[in-house]
């Protein structure tokens, strides 16, 4: 049930890339929630048009959304992992990335024809 979504301005043409990055960002989703990945899903959306200090660049925002999972220690370390990984794969300069977290309710998330509480 963890969500991981990542808007980026980076061009990801390459679709052995892009599904790199995605399953890097299942596994980074599931490791720092302690959730099984059979449960996560990660979307990864590039070429938005983004500024990020008022300037264009490479630039990612990451949001990751969940039911139970995310603390604040869970979040530091979690937004550490995400930015290296980004740094790594992509050349995004850590200071120009975002992640952003959100806890949801059992009742507001739906999976297989029903809501998980």
């Amino acid at each position: 049930m963890p969500l991981i979504q990542l808007e980026t301005s980076c061009d990801l043409s390459d679709r052995n890339k892009r599904e790199s990055v995605a399953k890097a960002l299942s596994r980074l989703a599931a490791e720092g929630t302690g959730k099984p990945e059979q449960y996560v899903m990660a979307s990864v959306q590039d070429k938005a048009t983004m500024t990020m200090a008022g300037e264009t660049g490479p630039c990612a925002l990451v949001t990751v959304k969940g039911i139970g999972g995310l603390s604040k220690s869970v979040n530091q370390t979690l937004t550490g992992r995400i930015c290296q990984m980004l740094e790594e794969e992509l050349a995004i300069p850590t200071d120009r990335i975002y992640v952003t977290f959100q806890e949801l309710a059992g009742t507001h998330w739906g999976w297989d024809r029903h809501t998980f509480a």
